[in-house]
């Protein structure tokens, strides 16, 4: 008689599910506002009142159906475990080497799949702040971070890595994350970065280390969109560009070993 596994929640499936739901309940308010604007000319759907109403009740409803399907404690579904803090030095490092990668990454897809004048629009927004910088900061390196890490590598990845390997439990999530964002031009970064925070979810057990370190990417996007042109001016990337990409990824191997020692979990360690 074949034996009976257990499925908890959520497997990918339900992951996907949970996804478009979240995509769901943003749509049904947004599409109706965008419509307004466009023929009106108005900007409900950049209304700080209307996004943050919105935000706020839109990730309590997912993380609240989410819990009560688990049926799992708070504390298990977002682990906080003791972990090292030099970590996040080889976090920085790596994600420095991937940015510089990843615009020639990104001008291959860009040539492949050109992005319509609208989705730079799009992009731009993104980094706009209601209240200048420092709104801009609190949007895109503490808010997105907190919210998206809850539900990707909280909420989901609790159920990946109960039902499947190790693997399959990073790489999924990550997929789920870069498909979340909706547009093939921000998928690479996206992936990587998922497959980033969900490696040091399986090594340190500490959802601050995922929200941290996404903030960490956020924060130096947001950075290099605001002052590209002094940063494009420093010595470094005055290199010939091969030379630059090389520098680059010999930074990113050389984080992925610091990263792989200074995230022992220090929970796990044998007490004398």
């Amino acid at each position: 008689m074949e034996e009976y596994r257990i499925k908890y929640y959520p497997t990918i499936l339900q992951g996907i599910h949970l996804v478009i739901l979240y995509i769901f309940i943003q749509t049904v308010v947004d599409f109706p506002l965008a419509v307004i604007d466009y023929y009106k000319g108005t900007e409900y759907l950049y209304n700080p009142v209307k996004k943050i109403a919105l935000g706020v009740g839109s990730v309590v409803f997912i993380l609240l159906y989410g819990i009560r399907k688990a049926k799992a404690p708070v504390l298990e579904i977002f682990p906080i475990k003791l972990f090292n803090p030099l970590v996040f030095i080889p976090i920085v490092t790596f994600l420095w080497g991937a940015h510089n990668i990843l615009e020639d990454v990104n001008i291959w897809v860009e040539k492949l799949l050109p992005a319509p004048p609208w989705f730079w629009e799009l992009f731009d927004r993104i980094f706009e702040g209601d209240y200048g910088f420092m709104g801009a900061f609190l949007k895109v390196a503490v808010v997105a971070p907190v919210i998206e890490e809850l539900i990707f590598r909280g909420l989901i990845f609790n159920g990946f890595r109960k039902n499947y390997n190790g693997f399959v439990a990073v790489f999924m999530s990550a997929l789920l994350f870069s498909l979340f964002h909706l547009n093939p031009w921000q998928m690479p970064a996206t992936f990587l970065l998922g497959l980033l925070l969900g490696w040091l979810m399986l090594r340190t057990n500490n959802i601050f280390v995922a929200i941290i370190g996404h903030s960490i990417n956020n924060a130096m996007v947001l950075l290099t969109v605001t002052y590209w042109q002094q940063i494009r001016e420093h010595s470094i990337y005055l290199l010939e560009r091969n030379n630059l990409l090389l520098l680059s990824a010999l930074v990113m191997a050389l984080s992925v070993v610091l990263m792989y020692f200074t995230s022992i979990p220090w929970f796990g360690k044998r007490r004398r």
